[in-house]
């Protein structure tokens, strides 16, 4: 299964991170978070990306341009092409990387739609690139596949940025609850589309406006309810909080 990753964002609430680089490659732990994204989507056998780049889309060119050499030992002879030479094998050896230039204004469905050249026509997965989740993706495909609907996309129940407190009509505070828990679902992305679910998508909306409305209005959409770990990486303060976890050891997004 192929994966489109959404990876061209201005990342504006990141400006400390994004001023020279696009969010995606903002690091955790010494790696991009796209790369961390890309080892959970492998360790559950998803290692054909296609990453839909957009804002500074060279610097993701060029670290997987570079990748090989990052990761082994190589010799070269300098002033002769071709003489190149790379030792053992990196982790990564079977990752296939298609990195598609969106565009730097294109709104989600548009990427999507532009990156589309590069399917084969089976389902394929989208998801964020400024995002990590321990998502179990295989229950993810199994779900989608026994659904019956051209899409899926994966949900969690947020908690609140504050605490709550209950009170009764005199105003006395019956409760306090601290960043409980909310009732509503939201999306994370980990969708799951058939390749038929691109008819519904548009180059000038976001993917999670107009089309996913349209897709649930004729009952094509189903969700896959993650009751696990997801953090964003939309301020610097969440990037730190992942480099964080990871620093610790204690990085629930890491299956492989």
């Amino acid at each position: 299964m192929k994966a489109i990753i959404l990876a061209g964002g201005l990342g504006t609430r990141l400006r400390e991170e994004t001023e020279f680089r696009p969010k995606p490659m903002v690091e955790v732990g010494g790696r991009p978070i796209l790369w961390h994204i890309m080892k959970h989507l492998g360790s559950h056998g998803v290692t054909d990306f296609i990453v839909a780049a957009g804002y500074r889309a060279d610097v993701i060119k060029q670290y997987f341009l570079d990748y090989d050499a990052r990761n082994n030992d190589f010799t070269i002879q300098l002033g002769q092409r071709g003489s190149l030479r790379f030792y053992g094998d990196h982790e990564e050896s079977d990752w296939t990387v298609t990195v598609a230039d969106t565009g730097p204004e294109t709104l989600t469905a548009g990427r999507v739609l532009r990156a589309a050249r590069y399917l084969d026509g089976a389902p394929f997965m989208v998801t964020y690139g400024d995002g990590v989740a321990d998502v179990d993706v295989t229950s993810l495909i199994d779900f989608h596949m026994s659904s019956g609907t051209l899409a899926t996309v994966t949900t969690v129940q947020p908690t609140s940025r504050y605490g709550v407190l209950d009170m009764s009509n005199d105003g006395r505070v019956v409760s306090f609850r601290e960043k409980p828990q909310l009732d509503g679902w939201i999306n994370i992305g980990y969708f799951l589309f058939e390749h038929k679910a691109l008819e519904f998508l548009e180059d000038s909306l976001p993917l999670e406006t107009v089309p996913l409305a349209r897709l649930a209005d004729q009952g094509q959409l189903s969700a896959f309810r993650h009751t696990g770990f997801w953090q964003p990486m939309d301020t610097y303060r969440e990037s730190q909080i992942l480099n964080e976890l990871w620093a610790t050891g204690g990085a629930p997004w890491k299956t492989w």
